[in-house]
């Protein structure tokens, strides 16, 4: 029986990448390591357990029955590990070394060359990785340990996730010039009754958001959907396909040229909120806390209007 001696965080950590991208060759490059080296060692792990992992195909590399198993309890061991290493960083200074932070692309390109600045400022020490992903492969990544935190929109699907909030986004309608919104000071929700609105491709929260309020007031979805706000923006210009829904926090970027009519919603006026999401038990969970005050000062257009959680 192989003992604990016989496996080394590396190999899972090898393991773990094969496991994520199906491939050698990109896996030792997400290890910044040679394929031969990534692959002596995952296969010296194979004999050490006495199981194969993956499938080695010409063309393709895939999972076996015991390669899901034990990949997945490699997930757990590697995040186990690197709480470790979080617990010590802790310790000594919470605000040193690495922090992977996770950021939604509905909110990336409009914080982040404001509040990272303002960040590296605050926290001299602190190494900032940041990653634009979908909610959903976020909290998977928050979920495996390769991610500390993430700033994203509340959705239920969010699960157990510990948050602080940051900002609330209003919702605002975009519309070409022309359109009847033009001529309102504000929206009213049944305004918008049998409007044509884009929206954004399935696997962003702000659609969902959004998809759901435009079912409630009886809008119809055009058969376009977009790939960003930007292409959102950019197609209601057009004048060809109808209206938008915005969230504020993308205005001053995507109607920086004044080509579209932007109004805001009357009261009850629909959001999302904005906020920043860690596992639980993660230890460094107080300095993300003291982080998240520091956004909320810098946060574009929402400074200080932002209550904690």
């Amino acid at each position: 029986m192989p003992s604990l001696n016989d496996i080394s965080l590396r190999q899972l950590e090898y393991v773990v990448a094969v496991a994520d991208v199906l491939g050698f060759r990109r896996a030792a490059e997400r290890c910044h390591v040679s394929q031969p080296a990534l692959s002596a060692q995952i296969q010296q792990l194979e004999e050490v357990l006495g199981v194969k992992l993956f499938e080695r195909g010409t063309r393709r590399v895939m999972l076996t029955a015991a390669g899901e198993e034990l990949v997945a309890r490699a997930r757990r061991v590697l995040t186990e590990a690197g709480d470790i290493l979080s617990a010590a960083s802790r310790l000594s200074d919470p605000f040193a070394g690495n922090l992977q932070l996770g950021v939604i692309p509905t909110v990336a390109p409009y914080v982040l060359p404001e509040v990272v600045p303002a960040l590296v400022k605050q926290y001299p020490r602190l190494r900032l990785r940041l990653r634009e992903e979908k909610t959903e492969l976020l909290v998977r990544a928050l979920d495996e340990g390769r991610l500390d935190a993430a700033l994203l929109a509340l959705v239920p699907e969010l699960g157990e996730l510990e948050h602080t909030v940051i900002a609330e986004d209003p919702f605002v309608v975009a519309a070409p010039p022309g359109h009847p919104v033009a001529k309102l000071k504000q929206v009213r929700l049944q305004d918008l009754d049998e409007e044509n609105v884009l929206l954004l491709e399935d696997g962003h929260c702000f659609r969902s958001q959004a998809l759901t309020l435009c079912t409630r007031i009886g809008a119809r979805e055009v058969d376009f959907r977009a790939t960003s706000l930007t292409t959102l923006a950019q197609m209601v210009m057009s004048g060809e396909g109808g209206i938008t829904l915005l969230p504020s926090l993308s205005v001053p970027t995507e109607n920086r040229l004044g080509q579209l009519v932007v109004r805001s919603f009357a009261a009850p006026v629909p959001s999302r909120t904005i906020a920043l999401v860690w596992r639980p038990g993660y230890p460094r969970a107080d300095a993300l806390r003291e982080l998240a005050g520091t956004l909320r000062s810098v946060w574009p257009g929402h400074k200080g209007e932002a209550k904690r959680s």
